[in-house]
């Protein structure tokens, strides 16, 4: 199945462009070298929320497949491909130690696999831009419950200002 068949089936609403300030953010753009890692929901700092993302959904290791990351930097929603591998990505969780880096983490369903990923560069790109107003609107609920939370949130808001 192709890339925009996969992106269509995810059936997320066009999210809007983020302001220039948090750089210029195309569907299509190429994002090369990004640290990638993988989790998965056995981990010790994952238990406390089952097999579900950050959106309240299923973690997804199919031909779409859930990824965490910074909502300032990688929006709830964005959707991207990693250059050599056929799967579409979605982020749909985020979690403490993304915050504040470019790392993307990816979900994979077993700790062997987990494990197997391991920490890699890898060239991205991006088929849709997730939603900043999304992003927060999942993250202001949570702003008491933890700092990299209400972090997240100062630094959307702040890019909203700029632009």
């Amino acid at each position: 199945m192709c890339a925009s068949t996969l992106v269509g089936k995810l059936q997320l609403p066009p999210a809007k462009t983020p302001p220039a300030s948090t750089s210029l953010r195309t569907a299509g753009q190429v994002i090369p070298g990004v640290r990638t890692t993988a989790y998965t929901h056995s981990e010790a700092d994952h238990l406390q929320y089952g097999a579900r993302t950050a959106a309240g959904t299923l973690l997804k290791a199919g031909s779409i497949r859930s990824a965490a990351a910074d909502w300032s930097i990688y929006p709830l929603g964005t959707v991207f491909q990693i250059q050599g591998d056929p799967s579409v990505y979605v982020v749909d969780d985020y979690g403490r130690a993304l915050v504040g880096t470019r790392t993307i983490d990816i979900y994979q369903p077993t700790t062997g696999l987990m494990n197997l990923w391991g920490t890699r560069k890898v060239n991205i790109r991006v088929l849709r831009w997730g939603s900043p107003a999304k992003s927060l609107a999942v993250l202001k609920p949570r702003a008491f419950k933890a700092p990299h939370v209400r972090e997240m949130i100062s630094r959307i808001q702040g890019q909203a200002r700029a632009g």
